[in-house]
């Protein structure tokens, strides 16, 4: 069985190998997109977002009815447990990197603080993003996926 999107799988396996948290974050810094991973009625669930990287700390936008909105803002002390991740994968040679972020993200509270992530993250979708989400890192990991011969 042949699918039409199917792409040729490079011949020689890949190599795996771990990024350290500094060059992780590095690398997080230098994408604008990802996916956030939270729990929705016990349940994961994923989003895809942009991102701005900040003193180490992931920043995204989010919106007034989101399921992330109403946690942050429940949870406002504790913050809610989180996972982010990264990557810059060729779909062509499965060549590149992926970064895990785990943490705890909390509600963007003060206003000069949320109006100055406003002006760094506009919105890619056609929806108001009047609040933002700070997590902070407790847990980096990253994998670089390099030919096996090299």
């Amino acid at each position: 069985m042949v699918l039409d999107n199917a792409r040729p799988i490079p011949a020689e396996p890949r190599r795996s190998s771990e990024i350290d948290t500094v060059e992780a974050l590095r690398l997080l810094g230098d994408v604008s997109f990802g996916r956030i991973v939270f729990t929705q009625q016990a349940l994961p669930t994923i989003r895809p977002v942009n991102h701005v990287l900040i003193d180490g700390d992931i920043v995204i936008r989010t919106h007034a009815g989101a399921a992330l909105t109403a946690q942050t803002r429940q949870a406002r002390e504790t913050g809610v447990v989180v996972a982010y991740e990264a990557d810059a994968i060729d779909p062509d040679t499965h060549l590149g990197w992926s970064v895990v972020v785990t943490g705890y993200a909390h509600l963007v509270t003060d206003a000069d603080e949320l109006a100055g992530y406003q002006a760094l993250l506009r919105s890619w979708v056609d929806r108001t993003m009047d609040y933002a989400v700070r997590i902070h890192p407790d847990l980096v990991t990253g994998i670089r996926l390099t030919e096996a011969g090299t």
